[in-house]
């Protein structure tokens, strides 16, 4: 907390004087400008040199202000974006808000746990390790969220969030960059659609004439000034007007390629930044070594290519302005070159094109992985095996706050399923989700929330909390037997890690009991892993006919001073004491 503090505090200081520095420049800059068109003035009144003199100084000086003034303004959204995602980190912390995005265009009802342990949508696991600013970045994040990577990714994962979670100056930098890039979802479309289509190349003779007209309108134009022929303008005016009609037969293909594409060259050349930002630094891990490796094409780093593709983006805006456009295509078919230098560039980098994104992406996603360690140094980085062991010790949800959660151990061998008993309000659902978000931080490599870990990552199956589905004319019962079957289907396939909360609540207790009986002795046949919250105790009797897999637990309640009193610890054995009849008896419920 108090590092964040300090930054913040640092960052605003330095944003103040670099405002200072840029409120000047733009004064004196306008000054400039308004001095440079009075010597103008006062030369054309007068015909001395010395206003002319005068005149080139101010016009030499108002580029170099402009070019000061360009990067101050760079530095200025560089240091408001670093005391905001520090503003935001001490906001967090303090818990008064989640200032982050929760991803909620990626909740898939149909996912086999995406929706039952709220991964995505308000206060979810994404929200809370979110520290994404491009779309790419967002999307590889909820991806991971989605899917068990292999075990030897898991562990570069490791090597790589625990080299940048100290790297906390350059996570902070790197996400200042992508946050002022103002990335959007429709930018990565739009580049990503204009770099796969084909666009066919220019003939030779249209690449022929591109610099033969060019070169007679300069020969021309030389001529005249030369030989004052009244005779060379008309020829000049042709050239012109023929340059015209070379580049309005193309104007449509033009259009095509750059269409929706109004302000992407500021989007590429932050995308250049931060590939930059990659490439410059120096890591040890092989995860990041290799990253950054990807980013070398043609021996040349791939922010030169893409700072050249921001140029040509840019280039090609002159279409928009009607005079520019007449005055560079008539005389150099300018657009055209622009054109065939794009047409070039894609041609020669679309193929990776994708794969330099990908790479902004997944250090994105690193780095929000690693700010989560830094903030939760207690976290620890699971032990992997391959012996369908999972065991922690002080397990607890990472969403919980750290202050007053508890934490429980739990392990899965040798008994491999556990059936979980406890009164409502215990904690049987926060256990299970307990169980589930740190299986899915375990499978994207991240570090958990406990003090020790030895898993084998294993894909998460989940039936806690389903919903109705009127658009597809679904009951809540009928939800819920599809989703077991499809949990049934996963496991035919691969062996997984299941939990599962009150199953069956849409039928009888005779019917509930007798299925829900079933249900754990098929996933058990079929080597599952994981829980089962039950009220049923009949159900908790199955241990019997399993006592090698199948093992008991609960939460207690406890009714302390006419009050009840829930420790929220993991006990062995079945739960004994009930709540809801001492409950509805206080309330005056009966």
């Amino acid at each position: 907390m108090e590092i964040y503090k300090t930054k913040k505090d640092a960052y605003s200081v330095q944003l103040n004087t670099i405002i200072k520095k840029y409120n000047s420049v733009s004064f004196l800059r306008l000054i400039s400008i308004v001095l440079f068109f009075v010597s103008i003035y006062y030369y054309l009144k007068t015909s001395s040199i010395l206003f002319t003199a005068l005149s080139v100084l101010l016009f030499v000086s108002f580029l170099i202000l402009m070019r000061v003034h360009s990067k101050l303004l760079f530095k200025k959204q560089v240091s408001q974006a670093l005391v905001h995602i520090n503003d935001n980190e001490i906001s967090y912390l303090e818990r008064e808000k989640i200032p982050f995005e929760n991803g909620q265009e990626f909740i898939n009802f149909q996912h086999p746990y995406a929706y039952d342990l709220d991964i995505f949508g308000e206060h979810s696991l994404f929200q809370n390790v979110n520290r994404t600013a491009t779309f790419i970045g967002k999307k590889i994040l909820a991806e991971k969220m989605l899917r068990l990577s292999p075990n030897d990714e898991i562990l570069k994962n490791h090597e790589a969030v625990k080299e940048l979670t100290i790297k906390f100056d350059w996570r902070q930098e790197f996400l200042a960059f992508a946050k002022i890039s103002n990335d959007s979802q429709s930018n990565y479309q739009t580049l990503l659609k204009w770099s796969r289509y084909n666009s066919t190349p220019l003939s030779p003779f249209t690449v022929f004439l591109s610099y033969f007209l060019p070169a007679a309108f300069i020969g021309v134009l030389i001529g005249y000034i030369v030989t004052s022929n009244f005779t060379l303008i008309t020829i000049l005016t042709y050239l012109f007007v023929l340059n015209l009609i070379v580049l309005g037969r193309f104007m449509k293909r033009i259009q095509f390629e750059i269409a929706n594409s109004s302000n992407i060259d500021k989007t590429i050349a932050q995308y250049s930044l931060l590939l930059r930002k990659i490439e410059d630094e120096t890591f040890v891990s092989e995860k990041l070594i290799n990253l950054q490796q990807k980013l070398t094409y043609k021996k040349e780093n791939a922010s030169v290519h893409f700072k050249k593709l921001s140029s040509l983006f840019s280039s090609m805006d002159t279409i928009s302005n009607l005079v520019t456009a007449v005055l560079f295509n008539g005389t150099f078919l300018y657009n055209l070159h622009v054109f065939k230098s794009l047409i070039q560039w894609k041609n020669d980098h679309a193929d990776t094109l994708e794969i330099w994104l990908e790479v902004i992406g997944e250090l994105e996603m690193l780095n929000s992985l690693a700010n989560m360690a830094y903030n939760n140094p207690a976290y620890v980085y699971p032990t992997l095996n391959d012996n369908f062991k999972i065991d922690f010790a002080d397990l607890s949800h990472p969403l919980l706050n750290e202050n007053t959660r508890i934490g429980n151990d739990v392990r899965f061998y040798p008994e491999s399923f556990m059936i979980l008993t406890g009164s409502n309000m215990s904690g049987k659902s926060t256990f299970l989700r307990s169980l589930g978000i740190n299986m899915v931080l375990t499978g994207m490599g991240s570090p958990v929330c406990a003090s020790h870990a030895n898993v084998h990552p294993l894909p998460v199956l989940v039936s806690m909390r389903l919903s109705d589905s009127l658009s597809d004319s679904e009951s809540y019962f009928f939800a819920e037997i599809k989703r077991l079957k499809q949990i049934m289907d996963e496991l035919e396939s691969q062996p997984a890690f299941v939990l599962l909360d009150e199953i069956l609540r849409g039928t009888n207790s005779d019917d509930k009991r007798n299925g829900t009986i079933e249900v754990v002795k098929k996933i058990i046949a079929k080597k599952a892993i994981g829980a089962i919250a039950t009220h049923d105790i009949e159900v908790c009797l199955t241990t019997n006919e399993y006592p090698e897999v199948l093992t008991n637990k609960c939460f207690e309640v406890e009714i302390i001073n006419n009050d009840l009193h829930f420790d929220y610890k993991l006990r062995d054995g079945i739960c004994k004491n009930r709540s809801a009849t001492f409950l509805m008896k206080k309330m005056g419920v009966i």
